[in-house]
């Protein structure tokens, strides 16, 4: 399946499907584009040999060494790199390539489900709104609105992000998404409303189903961690919590919202924890910036480093699914 209804010329085509040849071509094809090649040549680094498992852990182990400017902490706090205009041109045109710079429209005009895959406070915001876009501009949901996120802690800046776009005070993302869906939907209130206070974050869920007259239900769903010892839920916890919480069927096509430097990464991780167990397809799509509907809602710099972090990203995400595969 297409990642959009229009890919830029050249751009590597993400993996697709449920089985392990098409899983494999997919990321082979990615992964061995020519341009990460040029990219991986430009920062010293010569093509690994050896099998895709191989050369995948090869590039995973080169981009934690250069490409890594988080260090373990969250997206916000990572460190910009300073490049030459040379280097910071070719990391655009690269990421412009690999299909995270231009957004795509849906390719179908119906889905089984919409995904909305929860982020920073300003992405929620962003990514809420388009959602809600997509339905009035007529895509078909024959299940449910998801809207995934965590009880992760918001930010001082993402917290002042939102006080200047208007949107009440919240503590947490999943706060911050249930907000965007209270105003981009106009609901007051949830129809349903459960979920387990276990005392720290890291443990703790919830779920929120609105329930607009005019569309499908949409429900907004606070993961817990998979390894909560260790970190708050990451994005993989939060697909497969909701994957617990509908019926997914073989075939079922589900459409995912991101934005368009996330495509890669979160993507594939919805191939491992959704497509391969559950046999539904994929496609992951990016906000299209443009839309009138964003205005006013905060919109973060995308710089060289960004997205060279996101490529490795892709890169570990197709890693995890390249093992994971049937």
């Amino acid at each position: 399946m297409r990642t959009g209804a229009e890919r830029p010329s050249g751009t590597p085509a993400l993996p697709t499907g449920t089985a392990g040849p098409a899983i494999a071509a997919g990321v082979r094809a990615w992964v061995g584009s020519a341009p990460l090649r040029a990219l991986v040549g430009h920062f010293g680094g010569d093509w690994p040999d050896g099998d895709l498992a191989a050369v995948l852990a090869a590039l995973d182990d080169f981009s934690a060494r250069h490409w890594d400017f988080r260090g373990g902490r969250e997206r916000p706090d990572a460190r910009e790199p300073a490049f030459d205009p040379a280097t910071a041109r070719l990391v655009l045109a690269t990421a412009a390539t690999l299909g995270m710079v231009r957004p795509a429209a849906p390719a179908r005009p119906g889905y089984a489900h919409l995904v909305v895959l929860g982020g920073l406070a300003h992405a929620c915001q962003r990514r809420v709104a388009y959602a809600a876009h997509l339905l009035r501009a007529g895509t078909r949901i024959g299940g449910e609105v998801a809207v995934l996120g965590s009880f992760r802690p918001l930010s001082d800046a993402e917290c002042r992000a939102l006080a200047a776009a208007g949107v009440p005070p919240c503590d947490t993302e999943v706060a911050a998404l249930d907000a965007a869906v209270r105003r981009e939907f106009r609901m007051s209130a949830p129809a349903e409303d459960d979920g387990h206070d276990a005392g720290h974050p890291h443990h703790s869920w919830s779920s929120r189903t609105y329930r607009p007259v005019d569309g499908p239900p949409v429900r907004v769903l606070a993961a817990p961690s998979s390894d909560p010892a260790r970190r708050r839920a990451h994005t993989a916890d939060t697909q497969r919590f909701w994957a617990e919480h509908v019926r997914l069927r073989a075939g079922d096509p589900v459409l995912m919202v991101t934005a368009p430097i996330y495509v890669p990464f979160q993507h594939c991780d919805a191939l491992r924890t959704l497509a391969v167990p559950y046999g539904c397809a994929i496609e992951t799509i990016g906000v299209d910036p443009a839309l009138p509907e964003l205005a006013g809602l905060p919109e973060p710099a995308l710089t060289p480093g960004r997205y060279l972090q996101e490529i490795r990203s892709a890169i570990r995400a197709m890693r995890a699914l390249h093992g994971a595969r049937r």
